[in-house]
């Protein structure tokens, strides 16, 4: 069995593990990148970027470089009514440099992430990289064992970070068990041709027991079908023409637009979920991103959330992995490295004595992020049990209340959602010195 050592071990080369990779990267940091998957080829992952994640490449100057990717850009979200539109989000009315949600596929998107991050010699990617165990010493997590082409292999670290996923198998191996809601909806995904006179955005219909969100993907949209949760198989029981007349009686724009889905293969089925870990780490061990909390669909906001973390766990961390990697390699260079900690890091927190990362700094990453989640969480939940579990429940089309039409007008209000999925409950920043260009 090959073993190596790092100072940072990720698993999970999604948006928070790449993004927590190339922040580290840049600042000099040993980080090691773990993808089960050979590429970031997977079919209807998030592929939305919203304003705080473009200010974050626009901080580390990456931001024009990334738009220069194949990409739409949403400037507006609106539903349907039987009234007429109703504007529920409009960016343009909150953001000057980035009033727009950008749309890429998330497997360009990492790709972009990981080549600017190779361009570091701190920085390695292995792909095709499984992690199965946890090595754990005295209590401490010190890195895990991973399987690469039928091969067992394994990775030390001063720090693991678990950043693989909603079904992620680190946090399984923890032990740790998630608090979770039970979300009444399911979505199912699929794409249909969009056309130059189509309206831009994010478009959605409610009404007759079902949902319909639309995602401008410049020469298509894709297409999210909201149903109520467990019922896919009386769905296809009942055959695709049911499903498509159906979505043609909410697709009131271009409802003969639906017949290009013609199998069942065109059909992905997201079963949506809610929850989030009580602890979020242990001696050795961080968990962020989905692996930490998974996300309910609803306002596209899980891969802003999964990236806060990462900027958060950066910030948190960077200058104690400087610290651990001089007492272990430079022991008489640590003092001048504990003292810049401790002036521009967290006074009240240990500083590490040893080659591993003191918990307080873990939780510290968790106190920052865990609110703005159990917020984002709750709304998610009363939207989903106040508006769209009403829907999918009634076969009536959607009647917004006039009290909530006029507060929609009132500018101090009607911003709120726009708010709220650009850049989340808290708005988080990179600290200065890591921002611009790497040390």
């Amino acid at each position: 069995m090959d073993s190596a050592q790092t100072t940072c071990c990720i698993v999970g080369a999604g948006p928070a593990g790449a993004i927590l990779a190339l922040l580290l990267a840049r600042q000099g940091i040993h980080v090691t990148l773990l993808e089960a998957h050979e590429d970031f080829d997977r079919d209807f992952r998030g592929d939305t970027i919203h304003p705080s994640v473009l200010h974050l490449m626009d901080e580390i100057g990456l931001a024009n470089r990334l738009l220069q990717l194949r990409h739409s850009r949403v400037h507006t979200a609106r539903f349907a009514t039987p009234d007429g539109p109703i504007v529920l989000a409009d960016f343009r009315r909150i953001e000057k440099k980035f009033p727009y949600i950008m749309i890429t596929p998330q497997a360009q998107f990492l790709e972009f992430i990981t080549n600017e991050a190779k361009r570091y010699p701190s920085f390695q990617l292995l792909m095709g990289a499984s992690a199965q165990e946890l090595i754990e010493e005295e209590g401490i997590v010190r890195g895990v064992r991973y399987r690469s082409d039928d091969d067992w292999n394994e990775i030390r670290a001063t720090l693991t970070v678990g950043a693989d996923g909603r079904s992620s198998r680190i946090r399984r191996l923890t032990g740790f068990e998630p608090i979770k809601t039970s979300p009444l909806m399911d979505v199912l995904w699929f794409r249909i041709p969009r056309e130059p006179k189509d309206p831009e955005g994010i478009l959605a219909y409610f009404g007759r027991g079902h949902g319909l969100v639309l995602l401008d993907r410049l020469n298509e949209w894709q297409v999210g079908f909201i149903i109520l949760k467990g019922s896919f198989s009386q769905i296809r029981a009942a055959g695709l023409e049911s499903l498509r007349k159906t979505i043609a009686e909410l697709l009131t724009e271009f409802p003969d637009r639906i017949n290009h889905l013609q199998d069942w293969k065109q059909v992905a089925v997201l079963s949506v979920e809610s929850s989030r870990v009580p602890t979020w780490y242990k001696p050795g061990l961080l968990l962020i991103g989905d692996a930490a909390h998974v996300m309910s669909p609803v306002g596209g906001v899980g891969i802003n959330y999964a990236i806060q973390d990462a900027v958060v766990a950066a910030n948190v961390l960077s200058e104690p992995f400087k610290a651990v990697t001089a007492i272990g390699d430079h022991p008489r260079e640590a003092q001048s490295v504990i003292s810049q900690v401790r002036k521009g890091g967290l006074p009240p927190l240990h500083v590490p004595e040893a080659q591993t990362v003191s918990v307080d700094y873990l939780h510290e990453v968790q106190r920052q992020r865990e609110f703005p989640t159990r917020v984002i969480q709750w709304i998610q939940s009363q939207v989903q049990k106040r508006v769209i579990a009403a829907v999918l429940r009634s076969d009536r089309p959607l009647q917004v209340p006039w009290p909530i039409r006029v507060l929609l007008h009132v500018p101090i209000i009607r911003d709120i959602p726009a708010r709220i999925i650009a850049h989340g409950v808290k708005r988080v920043r990179l600290k200065k010195r890591l921002a611009g260009h790497p040390t």
